[in-house]
């Protein structure tokens, strides 16, 4: 069961990182473009929040919304991939249960999620003086946001289709 699960991550992994140009280098790219225009050139004329620098204010939201973007992103193309390859029927015939396969795709999602977050940091460290007062907490909501955007994601997925299937059922009727 576990080696399944090393498998599909360690597949997962080396599928996003064999095409880095195009998987982690334009986020931090467009992040940091978008911290230069919105975070430098506004920031100076909105001013202080609260006494605090709106590029300090925006830095956090900003990089969690790329890992939580493209923890979806990798997420949703492994599944998209294998779909349209036809390669899921042979993990959903195989003897591996189907929350193994779930917890490897959404590991390699995090992985990703947190390879763009860290690069993301780095480049924003060279335009901006910030540092982190509790590493821990750091990474705890990190992990944490991740996973909890997946699952509401695939909630919500569920709960569309469950309400599109009543919806075909009213007009039907």
């Amino acid at each position: 069961m576990w080696i399944a699960y090393k498998t599909i991550v360690i597949k997962e992994i080396l599928r996003f990182s064999r095409i880095w140009v195009q998987t982690i280098f334009p986020p931090i790219i467009t992040t940091s473009l978008y911290l230069l225009i919105f975070g430098g050139l506004m920031g100076q004329r909105i001013g202080d929040m609260q006494g605090i620098d709106y590029m300090h204010y925006i830095i956090p939201g900003i990089i969690l919304m790329t890992v939580i973007q493209n923890s979806y992103a990798n997420t949703v193309s492994s599944f998209f991939l294998a779909k349209f390859n036809h390669s899921i029927e042979e993990l959903l015939v195989s003897p591996v249960p189907y929350w193994v396969i779930l917890l490897g795709y959404i590991s390699g999602g995090v992985a990703r999620g947190f390879v763009v977050g860290l690069g993301v940091f780095i480049a924003v460290s060279f335009f901006v003086d910030f540092e982190i007062d509790n590493l821990l907490i750091t990474i705890v909501t990190f992990l944490l946001t991740l996973f909890i955007f997946f699952w509401l994601d695939l909630l919500m997925r569920y709960l569309r289709s469950r309400l599109m299937i009543l919806r075909l059922f009213q007009l039907l009727s």
